[in-house]
């Protein structure tokens, strides 16, 4: 994120959009079965390659939830720090800017 933050000009703006966590309670487990059930083997059928597909899962789980990754664009030196999330969370579009 520094990085990003040093290559742009001053008033630029970097958009982030990354899968990230469900906001709605009841959205969590379909979409963690979905993820780990479903994907894997799509991924297989699609591309002979269910091990990626598992591995994209297990990475959306452990990477940060909105509000740390928006913490943590702050941190790194972006100004007017914002998210928008779409399909109930599971992705989540950042926005920040260079000042």
């Amino acid at each position: 994120l520094r990085e990003m933050v040093r290559v742009l000009r001053p008033g630029g703006r970097a958009l982030v959009l990354e899968f990230s966590q469900p906001r709605l309670a009841p959205l969590k487990p379909a979409y963690d079965w979905y993820s780990f059930n479903i994907l894997p083997r799509l991924g297989r059928m699609v591309a002979g390659d269910a091990d990626s597909y598992r591995y994209l899962a297990e990475s959306i789980r452990m990477h940060p939830d909105q509000d740390t990754l928006k913490s943590m664009m702050v941190e790194a030196g972006f100004a007017h720090c914002q998210y928008f999330n779409l399909t109930g969370g599971i992705v989540a579009v950042h926005r920040g800017f260079r000042t």
